[in-house]
């Protein structure tokens, strides 16, 4: 940029960006939410924070469907990864607590 003036779509798609970040957010903020309250179940049921088996399913499931959108399913699967080894850590806490 000679006088560092941004193109306005450059501008456009940036606030778009950011209005996408947000939503990522509230929606993470939601997941999480809702995680707790499965926790609080399976801590009140003396059940395991880890669901191996539903991990699994779930991992293939969202491999599918970013390889069906285009999206990079290795990123897609990492990202959800560490999610969920954040919501087991949340339930073992939980349990603890109890």
């Amino acid at each position: 940029m000679v006088n560092n003036i941004l193109p306005p779509e450059l501008l456009q798609a940036r606030a778009r960006i950011d209005e996408i970040d947000q939503e990522i957010i509230k929606l993470l903020a939601d997941r999480f939410f809702q995680t707790l309250q499965v926790g609080r179940i399976k801590a009140s049921q003396e059940l395991q924070s880890f669901d191996p088996d539903r991990e699994t399913q779930k991992i293939q499931k969202l491999r599918q469907m970013s390889e069906e959108i285009g999206i990079n399913a290795d990123l897609v699967e990492a990202l959800f990864t560490q999610i969920m080894q954040e919501v087991v850590k949340n339930h073992q806490q939980l349990k603890a607590e109890l």
